[in-house]
């Protein structure tokens, strides 16, 4: 009798140990648990510590209440002006109510994550590509608010969303590293102006106090002969008032300026002397007997002598090439050959002409 007491009670305390021992739960500090009784949600959220269920009855499923990070996979998109641009960013969300994240959605990370691709892929559409690059919180905050609208009906917040990076084609770079370098180049040349305009402001001021000054000039010019007679080298400097170039422009200008004002008041001065105009004899008349003097006899006339004048030599004449030499001449050819010289006749005065050669 005292036999089967005992293994009565061993019995009953085996099965209250395997009943303790699938009853038992654990829930850790960041973890709630949610237990289902037949299929149906209890009442109430296990927190963490030990508890127990009903086992074969209640289910309890644990709910990790700790900030998850999740990558976003990149995201291939077009902006709103015409880039294609690869956009990944990292998306910060926790658990808020325990039993929506396990009533209302199946699996509230892989819904996380496919409303976070979703949601990249048109702010990325509604962007420029300025905006990808420089402004980027406000982008931030406009794609944490798309994420997180429908992320509250699953008992999830979302904390933060952060864009990565930005991947570019290599001709947008290319394309942007020159647009940066001429703006660069902009820059430079404008403070190069503006030292230059400066450098004359302060240059006119400094060559009006010499103006008024003259031995500011000289002592300036005996500084610059000490700076470059401190290098030790063999430059040879040697001073040349401008004052005095000016002096010979003026005195060049002027000299051609007075010629010319000497000329207009004296028109006569200058003038070559013309040579004196040659006093041709007249020739004696031939056969006009003198009243004075009688004639003995008369005398017979004698003939005119002829003078021998060299004739001009004929000069040859201009042959012109024909290419096509069986066609009638043209009108203008009689022109391209010499005329012969006019014959002329020896008159009767030629032997008083000649008496005079």
């Amino acid at each position: 009798m005292v036999e089967e007491l005992l293994g009565a009670a061993a019995a009953t305390g085996t099965a209250a140990v395997v009943y303790v021992a699938s009853a038992a739960r654990v829930v850790k500090q960041y973890e709630k648990g949610v237990v289902l009784r037949f299929g149906r949600l209890r009442k109430g959220v296990r927190g963490p510590g030990f508890t127990m269920v009903v086992p074969m009855v209640d289910r309890m499923h644990k709910v990790n209440m700790q900030i998850v990070t999740m990558p976003v996979p990149s995201q291939d998109g077009i902006t709103r002006d015409n880039v294609t641009v690869r956009v990944d960013a990292v998306i910060y969300f926790r658990v808020v109510d325990a039993a929506a994240a396990i009533m209302r959605v199946e699996d509230y990370r892989f819904a996380v994550s496919q409303i976070a691709q979703t949601s990249l892929r048109s702010i990325i559409g509604k962007s420029d590509l300025d905006d990808l690059l420089s402004n980027r919180e406000k982008l931030n905050q406009g794609l944490e608010l798309m994420i997180d609208n429908p992320a509250v009906d699953w008992g999830v917040t979302i904390d933060r969303v952060e864009i990565k990076d930005v991947s570019l084609p290599e001709t947008m770079k290319r394309s942007m590293a020159r647009q940066a370098e001429a703006d660069r180049e902009r820059r430079a040349r404008v403070i190069n102006a503006d030292a230059e305009l400066q450098a004359s402001k302060k240059l006119s001021e400094a060559a009006r106090g010499m103006s008024e000054t003259p031995a500011a000039l000289q002592l300036r010019l005996l500084q610059t002969i000490v700076a470059v007679a401190a290098e030790k080298n063999s430059t040879l400097v040697l001073p040349f008032p401008v004052e005095l170039l000016r002096f010979l422009e003026r005195a060049s200008q002027n000299q051609p300026q007075a010629a010319s004002e000497q000329r207009d008041q004296d028109p006569e001065q200058g003038r070559e002397p013309e040579p004196p105009a040659a006093v041709e004899a007249a020739p004696p008349d031939v056969g006009v007997p003198d009243p004075g003097v009688r004639p003995s006899a008369a005398l017979p006339e004698e003939p005119p002598v002829p003078v021998e004048r060299p004739v001009p030599a004929e000069r040859p004449a201009l042959r012109v090439h024909d290419p096509h030499p069986d066609d009638p001449p043209l009108a203008h050819e009689p022109l391209l050959r010499d005329p012969a010289p006019p014959h002329r006749t020896a008159r009767s005065d030629d032997a008083g002409t000649a008496g005079c050669i």
